[in-house]
């Protein structure tokens, strides 16, 4: 637990200090705490499971119980709450992981709702929409994840020495539309670390075999994008 001194959450310089939120008082502390942990014990199935985790968190945060490391805690409370309304061995969202993406966002509705700008409904609205974008954003990660399969199951049999192979992993790592620019024989150079005559050559190869297809550009402007797996070529 934290010391005796007044837990306080301050941004700015020294001087021009500001405070966004004050815990409370440590002799308010223990009590708090074992009021949290009965209601934790006693509320699965009793309310609903995005209410519940967004409850949890919001209540572990504002009592902010040590000295560091609240938030991290507030976060695994959040995903073991949504856990256990699943009932699920495997989730394939992680609501710790969104919650840091909107990080600014988060910060903002925890002040407004703890220093009662707004009312404590504008905390489970943008929790439900986080849970919601980080469902969304799993669901891409999947989708590029199941490309890369049939990306690779499609050019199973396709010879492709290890500097091609590499090339086309780190376009399919960026994701689908996401390898800014599409590749180049200026980026291939970079990345396979050859020269510009065998990337030419290599390029062009994948080109032949139906691996990449040319984009826009003449020269050295020219781009290239992976062909596109077809669907159910061996994905999952």
């Amino acid at each position: 637990m934290r010391g005796d001194e007044p837990m306080q959450i301050v941004s700015g310089p020294i001087v021009k200090e500001k405070v966004h939120f004050e815990a409370l008082p440590k002799d308010r502390l223990y009590e708090e705490m074992r009021s949290f942990l009965k209601w934790w014990n006693s509320s699965p199935g009793r309310m609903d499971g995005i209410l519940r985790a967004a409850t949890a968190h919001l209540r572990f945060v504002t009592m902010h119980p040590y000295e560091d490391g609240n938030g991290r805690l507030a976060r695994a409370i959040t995903d073991m709450a949504l856990a256990q309304d699943e009932k699920l061995k495997v989730r394939f969202y992680s609501i710790s992981s969104e919650i840091m993406r909107s990080r600014n966002e988060y910060y903002k509705i925890l002040e407004d709702v703890q220093r009662h700008r707004v009312d404590v409904t504008g905390w489970y609205l943008w929790f439900i929409k986080c849970v919601t974008a980080s469902i969304e954003h799993s669901r891409d990660i999947i989708a590029d994840v199941l490309m890369r399969i049939d990306f690779w199951n499609q050019h199973a049999e396709t010879q492709l020495n290890e500097r091609q192979k590499k090339v086309l992993n780190r376009i399919l790592e960026a994701g689908a539309g996401n390898f800014t620019g599409g590749l180049t024989t200026r980026k291939y150079v970079s990345i396979a670390k050859v020269s510009r005559a065998t990337a030419f050559r290599e390029i062009a190869d994948m080109l032949d075999k139906k691996v990449l297809r040319q984009l826009s550009g003449k020269g050295r402007s020219v781009h290239y994008d992976l062909v596109k797996p077809r669907s159910g070529d061996g994905g999952v």
